[in-house]
């Protein structure tokens, strides 16, 4: 086997988990964390371990199913712990692994600017349906 150079190897890789691309694994994980519950749980816990009704708490709306299944998705994907403490009642804390935490810029960068801009955003929609007769 041909020894390969550090750009070969990249490439490979670029060709490999391309999202673009239907089967790529990397699609899997960017349609995980386009979802708002774990894009919310993430940013939660970025301030250091939380408890599992911390979470619920912080994040409004979210159903307790749908944090159950949010938080093992995250655990599964290698970005959350999950530490048992068995005591009366059991505790459970969650935190972020160092993958979570290595996401956490970006996270956090696209909730400032969702924050920032979301008066642009509702001005844009708003015009939008004016002009296309849309009702939301």
């Amino acid at each position: 086997m041909a020894t390969q150079t550090a750009a070969e190897r990249r490439e490979e890789a670029r060709q490999r988990y391309n999202a673009y691309v239907a089967t790529c694994p990397s699609r899997k994980l960017l349609d995980t964390l386009s979802d708002k519950w774990v894009s919310l749980a993430l940013t939660a816990l970025a301030g250091g371990p939380r408890r599992y009704s911390e979470l619920a708490r912080t994040i409004a709306g979210v159903s307790q199913k749908m944090l159950t299944q949010t938080l093992r998705t995250m655990e599964r994907d290698g970005l959350v712990s999950r530490t048992v403490t068995p005591s009366v009642p059991v505790r459970v804390d969650y935190r972020l692994t160092p993958l979570g935490e290595d996401l956490m810029p970006l996270l956090e960068a696209i909730k400032r600017w969702a924050e920032i801009h979301m008066e642009d955003v509702e001005a844009a929609r708003q015009a939008y349906d004016r002009r296309s007769g849309h009702r939301p």
